[in-house]
């Protein structure tokens, strides 16, 4: 009844008598059916067709896009802590998603762990390390692990500068980092989604760049590298130009948690499916329908 009457902003006294009278009336007939059953379908038919562990999260269909987004960063940052544990890394790529989850982290403690940034923050406007960094931290703090940041642009403007600093010394020790990770954690970014995604709204693409996207038919992206509905990616322009792994680097972490709510992100997330980045998804239950339909 609790639970009722904060759904519908009113007391529990009022709960109480109106399903008092419903039932003493045979207005309704109350029966508990748990929601595992049907979520429990879903996830087996997701596992059929796209070869990921779905973890799907209860959320009403009139729920906003926002809160809808906060259940399932919530459930997320509890799911994470039974995949990640001593002696591991852990990739995060920061965005809306990532900042929501960092929220939520639930505290473990761990030994001899890093979180390592999977990609650049910075652009024309800001250096984007008090953004990154307060996710990272979050991360850091919640597991006692080492955090190692990416400090480079989130795209360079030429990709020969790109070519030149990633054969630095520094950089290389961090994409070494990464290639090395036991864990990814990401959500999906699109420039579609009703809560928008960070790399679409903080000032890091430009007309062109969005031009260009309409010409390759981009749907989304993961960790600022840009993608197709088919999952195709490598002959888009503007990944010359990104700092986020190559998915053929992301390809070879052994879990690799994508976290996405919302049927605006839907093209995109079937995009990532198709390009087999997912080994674990974390989705809320109506996004996960219109998945299998």
């Amino acid at each position: 009844m609790d639970a009722i009457a904060h759904e519908l902003h009113t007391s529990r006294s009022s709960v109480s008598r109106l399903l008092s009278h419903a039932r003493d009336t045979g207005l309704v007939d109350i029966q508990i059916r748990s929601p595992l059953d049907a979520t429990s379908h879903l996830q087996q038919t997701i596992r059929a067709r796209y070869d990921v562990a779905a973890h799907i999260v209860p959320v009403p269909d009139h729920t906003s896009e926002v809160d809808r987004l906060e259940r399932v960063a919530l459930s997320a940052a509890r799911i994470l802590g039974s995949f990640f544990d001593s002696n591991m890394t852990m990739g995060i790529a920061w965005g809306s998603t990532m900042t929501a989850i960092s929220r939520h982290l639930v505290s473990k403690t761990t030994h001899n762990t890093q979180i390592v940034q999977l990609n650049g923050a910075g652009n024309t406007r800001t250096t984007g390390i008090t953004y990154a960094s307060e996710i990272l931290r979050r991360f850091g703090d919640a597991y006692g692990a080492y955090v190692q940041h990416f400090p480079v642009p989130a795209f360079f403007d030429d990709p020969a500068t790109k070519d030149a600093l990633w054969r630095e010394r520094s950089t290389r020790r961090v994409l070494d980092i990464q290639s090395s990770m036991d864990v990814a954690l990401f959500g999906v970014g699109t420039p579609y989604a009703e809560v928008p995604s960070h790399v679409y709204t903080g000032g890091y693409l430009d007309d062109d760049d969005y031009r260009m996207m309409r010409e390759c038919e981009v749907v989304g992206d993961v960790a600022t590298v840009f993608l197709r509905a088919d999952g195709s990616y490598a002959d888009i322009p503007l990944n010359a130009r990104a700092t986020g792994p190559d998915f053929r680097i992301l390809k070879q972490v052994a879990r690799r948690v994508c976290v996405s709510s919302g049927h605006s992100k839907l093209a995109a997330l079937r995009g990532v499916l198709a390009a087999g980045l997912v080994t674990d998804l974390i989705v809320d239950e109506g996004t996960a329908r219109a998945l299998v339909e």
